[in-house]
């Protein structure tokens, strides 16, 4: 299949699998993380940690190593490195994949309050727990976004992370360092255990962190749900890991 490597802007499991795949394929792939999880799952083949240093980074890396293709496999909330990669991309004229995991959406069941945004997330759940409605909550956001609530000191925070938070933290709080993925009878002792009567999220979608989203249904509590952020319009997205090693095996293989 050639020697030009295939770059993979990872740091989720569709990443990890992406590359295993690859790599059993025998395609050469360069995982780049973005280095902001102190001691992250390292995906199989070679692996960059660290960021490129913006759009004259990447395109300065691209131009050395000349990688057959890109694939954004990042987070959904990974904004930056998304526009990023769609901007170095088009204009070194490199193919590039989005690896866009669907979003979660209610059931029946489900209790969402839908957001558009981290700050407008706190300001929600301040008007619960002002209400009376929420005291207790499960906050998933991710570290980096934790100092946002920090200024409510009207309910009990259990703040699960994957490394310590380093912003300011709300007055009553516990955290919990954990790294998912998380099954359901794990999520209903969590939220039965600390009483949770609110959880925080993003809407990341997968299947690594669905179970809380489950049990919260389960149990009548309510989901203050921040959607995504918008994304540049990419030429070729896909869904899965396998569409996505069949887009990297057309590029390496044009004729196939």
């Amino acid at each position: 299949m050639g020697d030009r490597p295939i770059l993979l802007l990872g740091g989720t499991g569709e990443a990890r699998s992406l590359a295993a795949a690859l790599d059993e394929s025998g395609v050469p792939v360069i995982s780049s993380l973005a280095g902001r999880v102190r001691d992250p799952r390292l995906p199989v083949g070679e692996v960059r940690i660290g960021g490129f240093g913006g759009v004259d980074g990447l395109a300065r890396w691209i131009r050395v190593h000349d990688p057959a293709a890109v694939v954004d496999a990042t987070h959904p909330f990974a904004t930056t490195m998304t526009a990023h990669a769609a901007t170095v991309a088009e204009q070194m004229s490199v193919p590039l994949l989005r690896v866009r995991r669907p979003a979660w959406t209610p059931g029946p069941s489900d209790t969402w309050y839908p957001v558009p945004d981290m700050t407008a997330a706190a300001e929600h759940l301040a008007t619960l727990i002002a209400e009376g409605r929420s005291t207790r909550v499960f906050l998933t956001t991710g570290r980096q976004d934790v100092g946002v609530f920090a200024d409510i000191a009207d309910a009990w925070f259990l703040i699960r992370v994957v490394d310590p938070p380093t912003s300011e933290l709300p007055p009553h709080h516990q955290v919990l360092r954990s790294r998912g993925p998380y099954d359901l009878a794990s999520e209903r002792s969590v939220l039965g255990t600390h009483r949770i009567d609110v959880l925080v999220t993003k809407n990341s979608g997968g299947d690594l962190t669905r179970a809380k989203l489950t049990a919260a249904a389960e149990a009548g509590i309510p989901v203050v749900m921040v959607q995504r952020p918008g994304e540049p319009a990419v030429g070729d997205t896909v869904e899965s890991v396998e569409d996505a090693v069949e887009w990297v095996t057309r590029q390496l293989r044009p004729t196939v």
